[in-house]
């Protein structure tokens, strides 16, 4: 399970590192390339520096402080993923970008609480 984190620490470094640097781009691959302005450019950027400090902040720890990583991504997720399905529901946002998103966001939620419960057991064994 912790290389599975690993790898999801990694790809939120290099989804962020996107966002940063490319946020229209960002902004095309998910879809939205019609609802691209400033402002959305810079909100992609902020997405982009919490994804970064998520995935930077991770790795470089040590085991002791993962644990608080994961609740704060775990955090984090599922507060994206619940936004998601949302705007889904209200259907304010391309359907297709949304879900696509979203998907992602409840990949990374169900992995958060996998890995927490992966934790939970080993300690109690």
């Amino acid at each position: 399970m912790e290389r599975a984190m690993e790898v999801a620490a990694g790809g939120r470094v290099v989804w962020g590192a996107l966002a940063l640097a490319a946020p229209g781009l960002n902004v095309k691959l998910a879809g939205m390339g019609d609802r691209d302005a400033p402002e959305l450019r810079y909100l992609i950027r902020v997405f982009g520096s919490r994804a970064v400090a998520l995935g930077l902040g991770y790795l470089a720890s040590d085991p002791a402080a993962r644990r608080r990583w994961r609740k704060l991504c775990l955090m984090v997720d599922a507060c994206d993923t619940a936004a998601g399905i949302a705007h889904l529901i209200r259907g304010d946002v391309p359907r297709a970008s949304i879900a696509s998103l979203a998907a992602i966001t409840g990949t990374y939620t169900a992995l958060d609480i996998l890995a927490l419960r992966a934790e939970r057991h080993d300690s109690l064994a």
